[in-house]
């Protein structure tokens, strides 16, 4: 593959990054692919290459590259202004349709980043509860905020116990008063997440729960899990947080209705801004009067220079209007159709690989039994190179898939490129058995 354009590209961000790029996610074997443009489901390169995008920013672009609605919508509002210090009423449109659109979200707050709307909703449950400390899923990705990244890269020589997960730093310098105010969970360990929030319940203000946590394995809850951790804090005060920062693509109402969660507070973001920076942070209308502006202040006080522009509001609408409930649907069964597709071939070729997600959502894991916790998924060096074969086979095939062999599908995707993905992993399995013998 000629990459002669990415490498110098490379070669120059050294200049002016510390490691070449912006962001620790961008992903170099050894040069990152440095994007030209994109169109549809489809990104090109610098170098002139034509990628299918399985990537989708991280699974922001639900609805693919220039998406028609969204360019024409983000026009017009360039030509009226990008920013303001006053509201406008394009945030009030996307307020109402989110709202009118996600269960238990009576009220919300616009900031700039799913990180933030995290943050903040983590803040929300302090103030509610007058309680410091929060439960986290052990390898779950939440975001740049010190409490929620505990425990985020744990590892089997430091993870402690099954039944009591211990607190580990993200990184060096993590403050201990940290990890103090963190209790660490469990995936789908029913049992023992009950027994842990019943244990802590006097100092935690909230659970926070991504319904399908992504870089733990894309993994399915399990309807006892998601009873237990419900049940428990309800009964002893303690907020649930549904993080939908990434997984609110998994259905017209998000991904806590789907599983049959009902949270006191949604972090959202992605989707929700056609493209552009965004989060939210949505919840019940007491809960949420914690942001209100009161005599004294409010409890917890909420800004942002650029929280609900205009670019960003008009985009998310545009967007979020053509994601009906048949686009859903069809999404849900092109999810369908790939994860079944990639079965077989795994089956037919006698691969000890399986597959996780739901919805648009999947993911590829060299091994022979699908993960049921952050535990199951973590690799063996023998996986991961494994998993770094399969990702190189589609890069070099013209799909684009990140490094965790994720895949993420968008609504201009057609029935032929489905078939793409499930042909050119059967030319991987044929390869990879092949070698096996």
């Amino acid at each position: 593959m000629t990459r002669s354009k990415s490498v110098e590209a490379f070669k120059r961000g050294l200049n002016v990054f510390p490691d070449g790029t912006t962001r620790i996610t961008i992903e170099r074997d050894p040069y990152p692919i440095y994007a030209a443009r994109g169109e549809g489901a489809a990104l090109f390169d610098v170098d002139g290459r034509r990628f299918l995008d399985l990537h989708g920013n991280f699974t922001a672009l639900i609805n693919g590259h220039a998406f028609a609605p969204v360019v024409e919508a983000v026009t017009r509002q360039l030509r009226d202004g990008t920013c303001f210090a006053n509201p406008t009423e394009a945030e009030i449109a996307l307020a109402a349709l989110i709202c009118g659109r996600i269960p238990g979200v009576e009220r919300l707050r616009f900031v700039n980043s799913g990180t933030e709307a995290v943050m903040f909703a983590v803040k929300a449950a302090r103030a509610m509860t007058g309680r410091p400390a929060i439960a986290k899923i052990e390898g779950a990705y939440h975001g740049g905020y010190d409490w929620v990244e505990v425990s985020q890269t744990s590892a089997s020589t430091n993870w402690g116990p099954p039944h009591a997960p211990a607190n580990t730093s993200y990184y060096r310098g993590m403050p201990e008063r940290v990890l103090d105010d963190v209790v660490t969970l469990r995936f789908n360990d029913a049992e023992g997440a009950a027994a842990l929030i019943e244990q802590h319940a006097d100092r935690l203000a909230a659970v926070l729960l991504d319904p399908m946590p992504s870089r733990a394995g894309l993994i399915e809850p399990t309807p006892a899990f998601v009873t237990a951790i419900q049940q428990t804090a309800a009964r002893h005060g303690v907020l649930v947080i549904a993080d939908e920062v990434l997984n609110l693509r998994q259905s017209y109402h998000g991904a806590s209705a789907r599983i049959g969660l009902k949270p006191d507070i949604v972090a959202l973001g992605k989707i929700i801004g056609g493209g552009f920076p965004i989060g939210a942070i949505g919840g019940l209308a007491d809960i949420m009067d914690v942001f209100s502006k009161k005599p004294g202040g409010p409890l917890v006080p909420q800004g942002g220079t650029f929280s609900a522009n205009p670019v960003s509001m008009v985009a998310g609408r545009a967007g979020m209007e053509a994601l009906t409930p048949a686009v859903f649907d069809r999404l849900a069964a092109a999810g369908d159709t790939v994860r079944s597709g990639l079965r077989q071939s795994i089956s037919r070729h006698g691969l000890s690989f399986s597959v996780t997600g739901a919805a648009s959502l999947l993911r590829v894991h060299a091994k022979a039994v699908a993960p049921l916790d952050y535990r199951d998924a973590v690799e063996t060096p023998a996986e991961r190179a494994a998993i770094s074969r399969y990702v190189n086979h589609f890069i070099e095939a013209g799909l684009l898939v990140p490094a965790s062999g994720m895949i993420c599908l968008s609504t201009p995707m057609t029935e032929e490129d489905l078939q793409l993905i499930i042909e050119t992993f059967d030319a991987y399995a044929a390869l990879e058995a092949q070698q096996a013998t």
